[in-house]
């Protein structure tokens, strides 16, 4: 491992004046320390086919808490291969959603956004408003997200929000996704982000001291959605240079509905230890 595990919690602090305005996790130059190879590397560029995504159907990707964006278009254009012609152009089918609660951020990704007929960014507070996601995919004629990404999203929802704010997220998330890969952050960032608001001066979280969810955050979050939520695991593409897991699901019944999977994806499931 190159790099700590927890670099939001120290290399960040480098990155913004007052590390504690971001208690959500928006970090204003995240991907200056957290650069979007450190997860793609991991991702087979041929995931979409893998998953049977790559047919003639619309296909709706969504990125939740994008930050600045710059993730959510190296994620597309390492999905979305170029077309060999305009008649095969995937990027008329394959559109990506991403969205985060802050503003200024969005205002970035809109900015340096070069796919504007294929990507979107808008804000949005999933803790609140979720009809904008709806709206999103009824504008597509889809009722469900093809593929979601929570990528270190959970840590600050949980923190902020509780653990029924933590579960809440995950059974959201899995309602409206065919398929989620999820990065949680482990325990021990939570420790490192609380520490540094006291640092700051300020208090804790609202919710730290009174979490009960903790430990192995990614195996609770499976545990959910396995038991609760009609996902299953079919994939851990590994552990990224900050040792956190990538771990994608699947509905439960989308066998049923989507013939096309790989065989690899369908008959092995790869845990780390």
């Amino acid at each position: 491992m190159t790099m700590a595990s927890c670099a939001e919690s120290s290399e960040a602090d480098d990155e913004v004046l007052d590390p504690g305005a971001a208690p959500y996790g928006n970090f204003i130059n995240y991907y200056t320390f957290n650069p979007p190879d450190n997860r793609l590397s991991l991702i087979p560029t041929s995931l979409l086919q893998d998953l049977g995504l790559s047919g003639q159907q619309t296909t709706l990707i969504l990125d939740v808490g994008c930050n600045s964006g710059e993730l959510s278009v190296a994620l597309y254009q390492h999905l979305v291969q170029d077309p060999v012609s305009k008649e095969e152009s995937d990027r008329r089918r394959v559109h990506l959603l991403g969205f985060d609660l802050d503003e200024a951020l969005i205002r970035r990704a809109q900015q340096t956004n070069p796919l504007h007929d294929s990507i979107t960014f808008i804000p949005l507070d999933i803790t609140g408003d979720t009809n904008r996601l709806q709206d999103y995919l009824h504008q597509h004629g889809c009722s469900c997200f093809h593929l979601s990404l929570c990528l270190a999203v959970t840590m600050w929802v949980h923190l902020n929000h509780g653990d029924s704010g933590l579960l809440q997220l995950l059974s959201h998330l899995a309602s409206i996704s065919q398929h989620l890969l999820l990065e949680a952050q482990p325990w021990k960032c939570y420790r490192s982000a609380a520490r540094r608001l006291r640092k700051l001066g300020r208090s804790d979280f609202d919710h730290f001291k009174t979490l009960k969810i903790r430990g192995d955050i990614a195996d609770h979050a499976r545990e959910h959605l396995e038991r609760h939520c009609g996902m299953e695991l079919i994939q851990s593409f590994g552990s990224t240079a900050w040792d956190r897991k990538l771990l994608l699901f699947r509905r439960s019944n989308f066998h049923l509905l989507q013939k096309r999977c790989s065989r690899r994806l369908d008959t092995t499931v790869k845990l780390d230890d």
